[in-house]
């Protein structure tokens, strides 16, 4: 009897198990405020950094990096950290003016669309621009 019971719960699970997940949607830095709460690929060129002045324990000082459209009006950023000891710097020399797309839960704030990249996998250099 168990083995039947056992036979029955994998043949359910089965199609759930080896069910292929759709890649995130790729989007333009504008378009991604029309997407908040949703996971997507937002990709464009690196146009503004600003490190901030606290950083936040165990991770360093984390970096805004503006896509396609500079401060005072952004229309996306994303939020990443320099890795240590090297810290911010070697974040924006990473990233600073170059394509990228960044991967993950795009959040709403009052300057604007974002992703949270606490994850430095996250952020790819954009092979599509090249």
């Amino acid at each position: 009897m168990r083995i039947l019971i056992f036979a029955g719960l994998l043949m359910t699970l089965s199609p759930l198990t080896f069910a292929q997940t759709a890649p995130p949607a790729r989007l333009a830095p504008a378009e991604a405020k029309n997407h908040a709460g949703e996971v997507a690929t937002v990709c464009g060129k690196v146009v503004d950094t600003k490190v901030f002045k606290y950083g936040i324990g165990g991770r360093g000082k984390p970096v805004n990096f503006d896509l396609d459209q500079p401060e005072p009006n952004p229309v996306f950023y994303f939020v990443a950290f320099g890795k240590q000891p090297d810290g911010p710097d070697e974040a924006v020399a990473a990233y600073k003016g170059k394509q990228v797309c960044v991967t993950g839960k795009i959040s709403a704030g009052p300057s604007g669309a974002y992703i949270m990249a606490a994850d430095r996998s996250q952020v790819k250099e954009d092979a599509a621009a090249k």
